[in-house]
């Protein structure tokens, strides 16, 4: 068997037998059994002066060869019961800290028992024991302030609609900081990127700071492509994540250690909280987050018997000193999105129209738009801002986007349709007409009229087309949708 982190005694033998028996030297050794250069010369100098021959190697006991070749590990073994073993639960919440060290700690351990202490390689040997005994969640060193973990509960809770009856399923969200397992859960309608962004910022608020860096599991909310070198981060909420100074790394696909800290606290949310509300009936999302809010009191205050503290002591010792500090305005919600001026200097978006000035037709413009508003730029610039329209087909148009009344717009004007219209028969020239002047400017009207003239253009029958233009004009139907139905 290994001890101390040295080679197995057999290895060390292979070694010495290549050494005694051959002319080669310690690289060529090293290199031929695949080990380090330095580590064979460290042996074959420490067989050097142990006086120990070939036949030893054989003779002896593996035992026997280890105390011969390791002299200094026999004398620190008679040592050992009169040293004092450090408190490795306080040098394990002390790791967690910025800039705290192993060889610091060491060197404090070392003063506070200078007559009766371990070596540094023998703590770091203790410790790293120790280490194993402890459960993979605690097991993992993270870095006060470093990383918040961010997950849905695998289970669902149900709330029931007053009006109806209906029994609604409820997702339960839980967030929980590295270092002190502090854990902050709620429940959300669903698991939409506005809900999952809604209860990240609670989250920040409830920890009264935000972390450097925020651990999600891979859910469409937050990764648009999971991958485990090279994810791809849902641009809302990467714009969420910098309003609060954080960076995103995603767990990485089928690797639920990456996220072993909130995997633990879904647990305990499960049991502690949930378990305790399975004889209650809840009839709204709000009632149902005062009950949960007022549990995870008592889930961080539970004693963590290996600490002896609870998870809201550690938070304030470990996380909270380190976390960096709310802004001072909360995020909006914003989406973005790349689109191409219409000939009728519109842009669509969520099927309203929002105006830009007319010499951007054609081009593209990038939208940030939240619920009120909605922002055009082109080049890094913006060219328009409208208030957000939320009933289809509405339009925004600002009068200083149109072209002015003597310009000829582009290569497309009313009475280009017009003629475009005529081809087809009366009643379509008819329907053109009427579009283009039912709209405050006619090229409001060119989207509609660009639609209907495509369609046509598709039909060899220009009978059919000139009834369903009649039909109509005769209901005031001036929609394209209209227009490619009757036909």
């Amino acid at each position: 068997m290994s001890k101390n982190g040295r080679m197995r005694m057999r290895e060390i033998k292979k070694i010495l037998s290549l050494y005694k028996k051959t002319d080669l030297s310690s690289r060529t050794i090293a290199k031929a059994l695949s080990k380090p250069k330095s580590t064979v010369c460290d042996y074959i100098h420490r067989f050097n002066n142990s006086g120990l021959t070939s036949e030893d190697l054989s003779d002896k006991s593996d035992e026997q060869l280890y105390h011969a070749l390791f002299p200094e590990e026999k004398k620190s073994n008679k040592q050992a019961g009169k040293n004092v073993l450090p408190d490795f639960n306080i040098i394990h919440l002390e790791l967690k800290k910025k800039y705290v060290t192993r060889a610091l700690l060491w060197e404090e351990y070392q003063k506070s028992y200078p007559d009766n202490h371990y070596g540094y390689t023998h703590f770091c040997n203790l410790y790293k024991a120790w280490q194993k005994r402890l459960h993979i969640t605690m097991r993992v060193n993270h870095v006060a302030g470093e990383k918040m973990f961010l997950d849905y509960s695998g289970l669902t809770w149900e709330i029931i609609d007053m009006a109806t009856g209906e029994i609604v399923e409820v997702e339960i969200f839980v967030a929980s900081l590295g270092a002190s397992g502090y854990t902050f859960a709620e429940a959300s309608p669903d698991q939409t990127k506005q809900s999952f962004i809604n209860s990240s910022i609670n989250a920040f608020e409830f920890f009264a700071g935000t972390s450097q860096i925020l651990v999600p599991d891979n859910l469409k909310s937050a990764v648009t492509k999971a991958d485990k070198y090279d994810p791809t981060i849902n641009e809302t909420y990467q714009d969420m994540a910098e309003h609060y100074g954080c960076v995103v790394i995603p767990a990485r696909p089928y690797r639920a250690q990456d996220k072993a800290k909130v995997e633990l606290s879904v647990k305990l949310v499960q049991r502690w909280i949930l378990a305790q509300l399975r004889h209650r009936q809840f009839f709204s999302i709000a009632e149902l987050n005062k009950a949960i809010y007022e549990l995870l009191d008592y889930l961080n205050n539970k004693i963590i018997r290996r600490y002896g503290k609870n998870r809201y002591q550690l938070y304030l010792e470990l996380d909270k000193p380190a976390l960096n500090a709310l802004p001072k305005n909360r995020y909006v919600i914003r989406d973005f999105k790349y689109c191409k001026v219409n000939i009728d200097y519109h842009i669509e978006v969520a099927g309203c129209f929002y105006s830009v000035p007319y010499q951007l037709s054609g081009q593209e413009v990038f939208v940030i738009y939240t619920a009120t508003c909605v922002e055009i730029l082109h080049h890094n610039k913006r060219v328009a801002i409208h208030n957000r329209l939320h009933r289809k087909g509405a339009f925004s148009t600002n009068e200083s986007h149109m072209a002015s009344a003597h310009r000829v717009y582009a290569t497309w004007t009313p009475s280009r349709l017009i003629s475009w219209a005529e081809k087809y028969g009366e009643n379509t020239r008819a329907l053109i007409t009427k579009i283009l002047e039912s709209k405050p400017h006619p090229e409001m009207g060119f989207r509609s009229c660009m639609a209907i003239l495509n369609t046509a253009k598709r039909y060899n029958d220009l009978e059919a087309i000139e009834l369903t233009s009649r039909k109509m004009l005769t209901y005031n139907l001036l929609k394209a949708s209209h227009f490619k139905e009757i036909l």
